[in-house]
């Protein structure tokens, strides 16, 4: 279970791509800690999947490694989110045709 300010980020990271994009049909994020069985060197991995219409699909999966940055939940959750939106922009511009 996320924490209360956990939870709130994420729920902003949505609503803004929600605001932005509104196609996404559903959508996961998974946050695993520094402390979780992978060996993650002290970061925060972030994976997001987002379901779009015709089958498409926007998918963040593993973070850099060895960049001290992600040991900070904070960057690692704007950073996952970031490479979304950069996916789902160009997910919308083929669907749009302008690809």
């Amino acid at each position: 279970m996320p924490s209360p300010d956990l939870q709130a980020a994420i729920d902003q990271h949505i609503s803004e791509l929600e605001k932005r994009y509104g196609r996404a049909t559903a959508g996961r994020v998974v946050v695993r800690g520094p402390g979780d069985r992978h060996k993650t060197g002290g970061q925060y991995q972030v994976s997001i999947r987002l379901a779009l219409p015709e089958g498409r699909e926007v998918d963040v999966g593993r973070t850099p490694k060895e960049d001290e940055r992600y040991a900070d939940l904070t960057f690692a959750l704007d950073d996952a989110f970031k490479r979304a939106r950069r996916q789902l922009q160009d997910q919308v511009r083929v669907m749009h045709g302008q690809t």
